[in-house]
């Protein structure tokens, strides 16, 4: 992969802890560049950066943290994610001083345009199927550099760096635009779904910008939807689905322990008795279109055969962590699609057993905007918890709290302060399935009911 901005030396980033500015960060690092960042607190990610691959991290949204290395204008990129308050210390000081400022979304695009960019959009969907895809192609003779949008459990990172492929896996995020800046060569778009309706105000504008960056992949790529989407302006190279004929889709769906088996049939290739690594029906349909992403960049049937099983997934995507009198699931599940998809999955998988959903709402818009979908989707459960919404970069909404949400269910639920959230799981679940959900912090809890349940 061609080096970005081969004069520059330092790069700092604003948000450093967020999942697409630390792969960023590691990227740059891995070239060769000193890297630093601030981010507000402390994670397993940031704490993994700052241990185990040196890049220094700080938590004081302070001038004087900013180290003497990257105050040094000539040799020193600033990235920064709009998650950042306009108000931060940092974010102004290298401002008011002149510096080089992109957002991640920036910078990322100019590294799109290096290399054969495998861009995978969509509302919900994108970070496993970029996440397998990369998998794939590294298991191939093809290989791939990927910038991901969660954590793959395979590899344990974000980033995979392969000099001698021209291929890069990238997430396309649709949050602020940002996939706007990117020049796909495959352009592969899972879901329109409404979502993000504070940039956006309404879906039509949100379609609008999935047509922009249709629009944006190179004359001599290829775009890829989920059957049943629309585009008005570009020309579709191809139509992916699970169980509906078309023209990459796959059958013949069966379950094998908490595995799927099932036949792909493409334009490129057809593929009987594959077996997926990961559960959930929802993941036969990412896996049909990295399958078919897979195939148009070279990677052979046999590869993908003997790839695809080992598959482990994506953190927060649907991760079981234990197996006892409780099955615990973790999945970061945030849009009432995204809830709805996980939790019938959970009820195919495993119908006899009762389940319990604790569920963070993320972002008051959000939860204001879609309080009815909400209690729709958590209604397949057999009882709710719900925590205070996380607020992210927003402030209250008078009158939005989970409350909203609450008010609409029809099975038992109830709202718990986060204190008081582990006593009371201990307490009420005893066995079937108990889920966290949720985009914010309640990922936290996850060590603590893994061991409460791996105990037991």
């Amino acid at each position: 992969m061609t080096h970005l901005l081969e004069d520059i030396k330092n790069v700092y980033f604003v948000g450093i802890g967020g999942i697409g500015m630390s792969a960023l960060a590691r990227y740059f690092k891995a070239i060769g560049c000193h890297v630093a960042g601030y981010d507000r607190t402390p994670s397993a990610l940031t704490e993994k950066m700052k241990q185990g691959e040196r890049i220094e991290v700080n938590y004081r949204d302070e001038e004087a943290e900013i180290g003497l290395r990257y105050r040094d204008k000539a040799n020193t990129l600033v990235v920064y994610t709009p998650a950042i308050p306009q108000d931060s210390k940092q974010l102004n000081y290298f401002r008011s001083n002149g510096f080089s400022l992109h957002k991640r979304s920036e910078v990322l695009g100019l590294l799109s345009r290096t290399g054969k960019a495998l861009c995978v959009a969509g509302t919900h969907g994108k970070t496993t199927t970029t996440t397998l895809l990369a998998f794939l192609l590294k298991n191939s003779r093809i290989g791939c550099n990927a910038f991901l949008g969660g954590i793959s459990m395979n590899f344990g990172t974000n980033l995979l760096i392969d000099r001698y492929s021209e291929y890069i896996v990238v997430e396309a995020d649709e949050f602020d635009r940002s996939f706007l800046h990117l020049s796909p060569y495959i352009a592969a778009i899972t879901a329109m779904d409404e979502d993000h309706l504070d940039i956006y105000g309404n879906k039509a504008n949100l379609i609008e910008a999935f047509e922009e960056f249709a629009e944006r992949t190179r004359e001599e790529g290829k775009i890829l939807l989920k059957a049943g989407l629309k585009l008005e302006r570009s020309e579709v190279d191809g139509y992916y689905a699970i169980e509906e004929v078309t023209d990459n889709y796959s059958d013949h769906l069966r379950v094998q322990g908490s595995h799927y088996v099932f036949d792909y049939h493409g334009q490129k290739a057809e593929i009987k008795d594959l077996v997926l690594g990961i559960p959930g029906r929802m993941n036969v349909e990412n896996a049909t279109l990295a399958i078919t992403m897979a195939l148009e960049a070279g990677v052979q049937p046999d590869e993908i055969r003997k790839a695809l099983p080992e598959f482990r997934g994506v953190l927060r995507r649907f991760n079981i962590h234990t197996s006892g009198a409780v099955l615990y699931i973790d999945d970061y599940a945030h849009h009432p699609r995204e809830i709805e998809a996980a939790l019938k999955a959970v009820r195919e998988m495993w119908p006899e057993k009762k389940l319990t959903v604790a569920f963070q709402p993320h972002l008051y818009t959000r939860t204001r905007d879609f309080q009815s979908e909400f209690a729709h989707s958590l209604n397949i459960a057999d009882q709710v918890i719900l925590l205070d919404i996380y607020p992210a970069r927003e402030i209250p909404i008078p009158g939005v709290s989970s409350e909203i949400i609450l008010n609409k269910l029809n099975v038992p639920a109830c709202i718990i302060p986060k204190e008081e959230f582990p006593k009371f799981v201990d307490q009420n679940v005893k066995d079937g399935i108990f889920m966290t959900v949720g985009a914010g912090d309640i990922d936290r809890f996850v060590p603590v009911f893994t061991q409460m349940f791996g105990g037991r």
